[in-house]
C-alpha cells in the first residue's frame, strides 16, 4: 500500500483521536491473554494513548512491534521506547513500515480508521496478512453519524462476517466504536488462558461497583422525563415520579466487581440469585449426551448482569420463543430464552438466559466465534428472570443445592472432575 505524508498505514487521517478509555478497549485482547504472545501496534506515535495502554498490558513473555503513524517517525518512537526503561525496551521493537513486521497474535490500530469503504477494505486486507491463526484485529472508527460513513459501513460489514465483539466508547472525543475481528478460527482451549475482557459497557462508579450502560441510559431517560414534566407542568408534582425512580432504576443495572476463583476446576454461577433446581436431563438441541443443569432465579433485587460460568468459545447462539411465566415457576421452562453454546476443553456447556413475568428483554454481547474467560460479563436480563447452566453430566459434580444463594462470577456451583 502506497504511503504519503497525508496517508496513514491504514487509511486517510481522520479527525478522531483515541483517549485513555478507548485505548484500553482497543488493547483489551492484549491485556487479557495471560500466556506469552506477540502483538503488533500499527499507526503508533509517541503520544498515542493506545501505545501507553499496550505497554501497560505487556507481560514478561510478550513481544510488541510498533509501526509508526508517519513516515520518518520511527526514530522518535525508538527514543520513546528507550525512555520507558530496560524492561519495556527488551520487549518492544520499532519497524519502519508494516511490510517489515512479523505476523502477531494480537494486532491493533492505534487511531481510528477513516476514508472510503474501498480504502478501509484495502487497509484491512493489508493488516490481515499480519495475523497468526486465531489472532484478533482490533480497530476503531468514529461513531458519530456521518463522520466517516465509508469506513463505518465497511467495518459493519466485516463485523457481520468476522466480528467477535464490538464496543461503543461514548467517553471519547468524539465517541468511537471498537471492532474485534477474527478471520481464522480460534482454539477453544485458548479461553482457559484468558482473563475477563475490559468492557466500556460497564461504567465504573467506584473501584468495586460499576453500572451497566443500560442503566445509564435508563436513568437518563427517567431524568429527561422528570425535566420535561417540570417544564411542561411547573405547578404539578408529577415530575417527582420519574425523578425519584432514577436511583432505583440505575441500581437495578448495578454491576459489581467480582473475584473469580483461581481454580481451574471451578464452575461459577452465571448470575446472582437463588438456586431453583439441580438436575440431570437431556436436551436434543445440544446433542444426545446427559447434562447437569443448575437453574438460578433472579429477583428484581438481584444483580442482573450475566457472566460466563466456564471459559470457552461461543459456537452457537439462538433464541427460543415461548411465554412469560413467573421465572420461579415450573412453567418458566417454556419461557422465551436465549441460549449461548460454548465449546470448552471439557465438552459442550450451555447458558440459558430466560425471561420472566416482568423481564422481556435479554441482552447478549458475545457473538459466535468469541472467546469468553470464566467469570466474564457477556450479557444481562432486565428485571426478574432465570439463568440455567448446562454442564456435561459425566464431567461435572454439583456443589450447590436448591435454596442456596449464589453470586455471579464468584460462587462455585459445580466442579470439573
Amino acid at each position: 500500500m502506497t504511503e504519503s505524508p497525508a496517508v496513514r498505514v491504514t487509511g486517510l487521517r481522520g479527525p478522531a483521536r483515541i483517549g485513555e478509555r478507548a485505548a484500553r478497549t482497543l488493547t483489551t485482547e492484549l491485556a487479557r491473554h495471560q500466556a506469552p504472545k506477540t502483538a503488533l501496534l500499527v499507526d503508533a506515535s509517541p503520544d498515542s494513548a493506545t501505545l501507553a495502554a499496550a505497554i501497560d498490558a505487556l507481560l514478561p513473555g510478550d513481544a510488541l512491534t510498533l509501526v509508526p503513524a508517519e513516515a520518518g517517525q520511527a526514530a522518535a518512537l525508538r527514543e520513546h521506547v528507550t525512555e520507558q526503561g530496560r524492561w519495556v525496551a527488551d520487549r518492544v521493537r520499532v519497524v519502519d513500515s508494516l511490510a517489515e513486521a512479523d505476523p502477531a497474535d494480537v494486532v491493533m490500530v492505534a487511531e481510528p480508521l477513516a476514508g472510503t469503504a474501498e480504502e478501509t477494505r484495502t487497509a484491512l486486507d493489508a493488516l490481515t496478512k499480519h495475523l497468526t491463526d486465531g489472532a484478533v484485529l482490533s480497530v476503531a472508527v468514529p461513531a458519530l453519524p456521518g463522520a466517516t460513513p465509508g469506513a463505518a459501513a465497511e467495518l459493519d460489514r466485516q463485523g457481520a462476517l468476522f466480528g467477535v465483539g464490538t464496543d461503543l466508547v461514548l467517553r471519547n472525543q468524539p465517541p468511537v466504536r471498537v471492532y474485534r475481528l477474527r478471520f481464522t478460527a480460534a482454539d477453544p482451549a485458548t479461553a482457559d488462558k484468558l482473563t475477563p475482557a475490559y468492557r466500556p459497557s460497564s461504567v465504573p462508579l467506584t473501584r468495586s461497583m460499576h453500572i451497566d450502560s443500560n442503566g445509564v441510559a435508563a436513568a437518563g431517560i427517567a431524568l429527561g422525563l422528570a425535566a420535561l414534566s417540570r417544564v411542561s407542568r411547573p405547578k404539578s408534582k408529577l415530575w417527582l415520579v420519574p425523578a425519584l425512580a432514577t436511583v432505583p432504576v440505575a441500581a437495578f443495572f448495578r454491576d459489581p466487581e467480582r473475584d473469580v476463583p483461581d481454580d481451574g476446576s471451578a464452575v461459577v454461577a452465571a448470575s446472582d440469585g437463588k438456586v431453583l433446581s439441580v438436575e440431570r436431563l437431556r436436551d436434543e438441541r445440544f446433542g444426545d449426551q446427559e447434562f447437569l443443569r443448575v437453574a438460578v432465579f433472579l429477583s428484581v433485587l438481584d444483580v442482573h448482569v450475566n457472566r460466563a460460568p466456564v471459559a470457552g468459545k461461543v459456537v452457537d447462539y439462538f433464541v427460543a420463543d415461548g411465554g412469560f411465566a413467573a421465572a420461579m415457576k415450573p412453567d418458566a421452562e417454556h419461557n422465551v430464552a436465549a441460549y449461548t453454546v460454548l465449546d470448552t476443553s471439557r465438552g459442550t456447556v450451555v447458558v440459558a438466559q430466560r425471561t420472566g413475568l416482568i423481564a422481556r428483554r435479554i441482552v447478549q454481547r458475545a457473538p459466535v466465534g468469541s472467546l469468553l474467560a470464566r467469570g466474564e460479563r457477556f450479557g444481562l436480563i432486565r428485571f426478574g428472570s432465570r439463568t440455567d447452566v448446562y454442564l456435561p453430566a459425566d464431567a461435572a459434580d454439583p456443589h450447590v443445592a436448591p435454596g442456596d444463594r449464589v453470586l455471579g462470577g464468584s460462587s462455585v456451583i459445580a466442579r470439573w472432575r
